[in-house]
């Protein structure tokens, strides 16, 4: 009983819409009548500012990070801490708060591992980094960090670098995230395709897609 309140408990936590919230109630405006419509970190920063998708991403991020972490709060040593952290996701994703709709599950995730292997995130975020910096889209960086997590968790643990042993239940999530996130940017892909998608006026633009931000 324990451990299904607390996946209850995970879900609420994902289901926390922070970008939604703080543009209703310090900007005065619902992230989704604008832009991509998306109320995560990236739609954040479009429309209300770098201090704005900042906490959006801190806040994103922790919901997954505390959600991974509660069976080690509670001494739950029965269920892997992945499946937590995957309700989390969930919850993000899908919003109990706001009409079972959200965001793309990057930040979430992210949390989720920060709280399951803190060095296979900042593995992955060093790849965000610089596939970010390259192609100056957000969206790019996060399918190709996706893809990689699905691979990597095949990969690192026959290795034993990082995770040193196999953790099914993790690597079932972690393959099932993978997939998830990349087709939550199916959009995005297609607009890169046809070299329209929306950059950040930061990097190289390599693709030579179109300015927005």
């Amino acid at each position: 009983m324990t451990t299904i309140l607390l996946l209850i408990v995970a879900y609420l936590l994902g289901s926390i819409p922070s970008g939604l919230w703080i543009g209703k109630f310090f900007f005065h405006k619902n992230l989704q009548d604008y832009g991509s419509g998306n109320i995560g970190t990236t739609n954040t920063f479009r429309i209300l500012g770098k201090k704005a998708g900042s906490v959006v991403f801190i806040l994103d991020l922790l919901k997954g990070t505390l959600a991974t972490l509660l069976p080690l709060m509670f001494g739950i040593e029965t269920v892997s801490p992945a499946l937590f952290g995957l309700f989390a996701v969930l919850g993000h994703t899908f919003s109990i708060f706001n009409h079972f709709k959200g965001g793309k599950a990057v930040a979430t995730a992210a949390g989720f591992l920060l709280g399951y292997s803190p060095w296979f995130v900042v593995l992955l975020g060093i790849i965000f980094i610089i596939a970010f910096y390259l192609t100056s889209m957000v969206s790019f960086a996060s399918v190709l960090g996706a893809a990689c997590a699905g691979i990597l968790v095949l990969i690192l643990p026959s290795l034993h670098l990082i995770l040193t042993s196999y953790d099914w239940v993790f690597t079932v999530i972690m393959f099932f995230l993978a997939c998830f996130i990349i087709f939550r940017h199916r959009e995005n892909i297609t607009r890169i395709r046809n070299k329209s998608e929306n950059v950040f006026n930061f990097g190289l633009n390599l693709t030579h897609q179109k300015h927005n931000i």
